[in-house]
């Protein structure tokens, strides 16, 4: 059965803020089509992006700037001649049920409590919540979900979405290891993604300022781009790290891996991940990655104490105790070495063909097929 989807998200893979989500949307739509299904990707014009566009036989409809994507993916024509939607909520939902009597997938890669009042003043963070936890919910309540993790999955939950309704379909990997990539001789720590402030870079410039005593030779590397690198490069100098330091800025997939191999450890201290796609990048060249339990979707993408390390607390003494867990890894070959191993096997079991052959039983299921 030939499907006609219509995928809604604010942004695609080639956008500036883009992330792990865009990534995860593009595989699947890319997987779609390449099964025979026609796929039509509504998302945010931004600098340089044709308004329209077949990519890799996606089709892509280009309207609209941060805000407006969203009444404009949603009125007029966008919904018609499609069999299904798939609205993805990066915290502000399309609502599109509103508007379509087609069946609509709620995407949700995870829940943004947290986040709003960090990166919105208070008024504006009470008004985003209460459109994620109250108006969402109420709109989809007949709407089948799909998330990445149990962690989102049990959130969502507490927000009144019935249990049955919300399928797990977890991010995958097409990476493989390269021998030609060496780990570094001296002990280096990698941060990849987005450059903004829920991703919480500083909490790794603050472990490398912390250890530096103990690790003379200890380098950061800061991979991706985003609107809060000045403020980054403004707190590496306070702390007086600068010579410790590369902000790579955005970098190509082969740069990207080389550095993953190359690192001894993988730092994500961000506040709230649905999965942590680049937990399972890093992990396919046996790097481990040390992680804050409460960002969610962590606790499901690493081991603890078996493929990474998961810090309790998100704030307060949690600064500490993440650099101790990161001085942990870089002191204990043998335990790296074991969690090396360990990472390279669990993170085998997550394939994008897997996702992508989820994605079409569901959405043919959904369109009655």
């Amino acid at each position: 059965m030939s499907l006609h989807v219509l995928l809604l998200n604010w942004r695609d893979q080639n956008h500036p803020e883009a992330g792990g989500a865009e990534r995860y949307l593009v595989t699947v739509a890319e997987g779609l089509a390449a099964r025979g299904h026609s796929v039509t990707f509504r998302t945010a014009a931004y600098p340089g992006a044709l308004p329209d566009e077949t990519v890799a036989g996606v089709h892509y409809v280009r309207r609209g700037g941060h805000y407006s994507i969203y009444p404009r993916a949603v009125l007029g024509r966008s919904q018609a001649g499609h069999d299904v939607v798939v609205d993805v909520q990066n915290g502000v939902p399309y609502l599109s049920t509103l508007v379509t009597s087609k069946p609509v997938v709620n995407l949700v890669h995870h829940v943004h409590r947290e986040q709003w009042p960090l990166v919105f003043g208070p008024r504006s963070a009470r008004f985003g919540w209460w459109l994620e936890s109250q108006v969402a919910p109420a709109a989809y309540r007949r709407s089948t979900y799909v998330t990445v993790s149990q962690s989102t999955r049990r959130e969502l939950i507490d927000l009144g979405v019935d249990a049955d309704r919300i399928t797990v379909i977890h991010n995958g990997t097409d990476a493989t290891a390269d021998d030609s990539h060496e780990r570094s001789v001296t002990p280096r720590i990698l941060v990849l993604g987005r450059l903004v402030p829920q991703k919480r870079v500083e909490i790794a410039l603050d472990a490398v300022a912390r250890l530096r005593s103990r690790f003379p030779t200890l380098h950061l590397d800061v991979v991706g781009s985003g609107w809060w690198d000045p403020m980054l490069r403004e707190h590496a100098a306070r702390l007086g790290i600068e010579d410790m330091v590369t902000f790579h800025g955005h970098v190509s997939e082969g740069e990207k891996h080389r550095l993953l191999a190359q690192a001894w450890v993988h730092a994500m201290p961000s506040l709230k991940e649905g999965w942590g796609l680049v937990v399972v990048e890093a992990g396919v060249h046996g790097t481990p990655t040390v992680a804050f339990r409460e960002a969610g979707g962590t606790a499901d993408s690493i081991r603890h104490a078996e493929t990474g390390l998961l810090v309790d607390h998100a704030d307060g003494e949690g600064v500490r105790e993440y650099a101790d867990s990161v001085a942990e890894l870089l002191t204990d070959h043998a335990l790296r070495t074991r969690m090396s191993d360990a990472v390279r096997q669990w993170v085998a079991r997550f394939r994008w063909q897997d996702c992508v052959q989820s994605w079409e039983d569901l959405l043919v299921r959904e369109a009655g097929g």
